[in-house]
This record gives structure tokens, sequence and C-alpha cells, in this order.
């Protein structure tokens, strides 16, 4: 059994232990606050950029663009984005297992890169895997991930694969999220979609310059748009799977040091209870 001073040493421990995940919580919390803030905003720009292209795409006659193309490859690339960090949760397990799945049941033969070493270091050694991107800070900006993208752009432009993927954590709110796998390149539409848009939109619209050259501008930003909202939403379900984690250990803390104080009491108040028999005793004895 342990003793008053074993225990002491614990409580303290665990009120430093209580101090730290507070301010994770704390500092986690600040940064969802933006990291939330920036995928909300961006999530209708990408969503009405992507409907758009596939509008257009559908109803202008006789266009091509490379990243239209299905491609007779049997190979593809998968971008899989985590986090460089732990104590944030199952964030990075589930995706883990999401990712592990998808490459088991694939007939593609996938090469995964990495943005974050957490996954890289949970997936199994037999996996095929590419090169990790680092960036100069935690969590990278437009800009490095547009070179990241016109990388992975140029492996299927260029014939190396047939399909570009991304997987990564969807954000919904502090405590939930979802692990995705989503096709970035071709930028297909199947002939049924093509079909239902052409019934919707039984016209067509004018263009200024020219349909051709918009499509050309659009359809290479809706590609770099997607992948940068997929890096936000990682990034916002990372922050709150982090300060949920950590409030979640601040209470745990927080019972642990109410245990043991209560255990510490009840040694010390039997402590006192023996000595004070004792000197009972002993003045007994002395009186007999």
């Amino acid at each position: 059994m342990a003793n008053i001073k074993e225990l002491k040493k614990k409580i303290k421990s665990t009120k430093s232990t209580s101090k730290i995940t507070q301010a994770m919580k704390l500092v986690s919390a600040a940064k969802l606050a933006k990291a939330q803030n920036n995928i909300l905003n961006s999530r209708p720009y990408a969503r009405e950029l992507e409907s758009t292209i596939k509008v257009v795409s559908a109803l202008v006659q006789d266009y091509d663009h490379e990243y239209l193309h299905e491609k007779e490859n049997n190979k593809a690339v998968l971008l899989v984005i985590s986090s460089d960090k732990g104590l944030c949760g199952s964030y990075n397990s589930q995706l883990a297992k999401k990712v592990r799945r998808f490459l088991d049941e694939t007939e593609l033969d996938v090469k995964v890169y990495f943005i974050g070493k957490k996954v890289r270091d949970l997936l199994a050694s037999t996996y095929n895997k590419g090169k990790t991107y680092t960036f100069a800070k935690s969590e990278p900006t437009f800009i490095e991930m547009e070179h990241v993208g016109v990388e992975l752009g140029e492996l299927f432009t260029t014939g190396e694969v047939g399909k570009v993927f991304v997987a990564y954590n969807i954000f919904h709110s502090a405590i939930a999220f979802d692990p995705e796998v989503k096709q970035l390149l071709p930028m297909t539409l199947d002939q049924t979609e093509k079909e239902e848009l052409k019934e919707k939109f039984p016209f067509d619209f004018k263009y200024e310059p020219n349909p051709t050259e918009i499509l050309n501008t659009l359809i290479p930003q809706t590609y770099l748009s997607t992948l940068y909202t997929a890096l936000l939403d990682a990034v916002a379900a990372e922050h709150g799977s982090r300060m949920s984690a950590m409030d979640s250990a601040t209470g745990n803390c927080k019972k642990a040091i109410r245990t043991l104080t209560i255990k510490m009491n009840k040694l010390r108040q039997a402590a006192i209870t023996t000595e004070l028999s004792e000197v009972v005793s002993g003045a007994e004895s002395l009186n007999g």
C-alpha cells in the first residue's frame, strides 16, 4: 500500500500534468477558432467552383483538358494529410485505418505520399511509401500546397500515374470528424451526371472570353482549391480533436487528484488514530 509521502508525490505530479493539459486545451481552442473560420469560409467557394466546372464542362461541346483524361494506367498516388504531433485522440488512428482499408481493397498500385508523419509511422512497412512533404511551419500555406498539387498533377499529366487521391479527416465540429479518401484526378463526370446536367440546363451560356479559356483556367484552380480545402479540413479536425482530448485528460487528472487526496486523508486519519491509541495505552500502563 502506498504511504502518505508517495501519495503526495503522485498528487503533485498529477497537478502538474493537469496544468499542462489545460494549457494545451486553451492553445488548441484558440487555433481551432481560426481553423474553423478558414474551413467554413473556404468550403462554399470550393463547392461552387466544383459545381460550376461540372456544369460548364458538361454543356460545352468538344472540350478536352488533361485533368479530365481517364488513363489506362494501374498506378496511383495517395496523399495522406495527418499531423506531426500526437495527443489528439483518435485523429490519426482513424485516418490510418481508413487508408489501410483503402490500400487493402483497391486493385491499383498505389504509392503513398504524406503531409505529417503520424499516419506514416502507423502504416505497415509493406505499403509503397513515397516522399513526406515538410514545410517552414507546421501548417502549410496555400502557395506551399500549390507546389504539392502541381507536383502530383505532373505525375498524372505525364502518365506516370493514372489517378491521384487525397486522404484526410473532414471537420464537422470540435468533437466530430470523419476520415475520407477522395479522388482528385482525373476530374471526370460519368455519362449519367452529364445527361442530368444537360436536362437541368437545356440551354448554353454566354462566355467571355470563351469557354475553352475559362475552363483552362478554372479546372486547375478547382483541383488546387479542392486539395487546399482538404488541408483546411484536416487542420481544423486536428485542433478540435486535440482540444477534446486535452479536455478529457484534464478531467481525468482532476478525478485522479480527488481519489488520491481521499486515499491520503484516510491514511493520515488512520495514522493519527493509531498514534492516539498508542498514547492512551501508554498512559494507562503508567497509571496501572
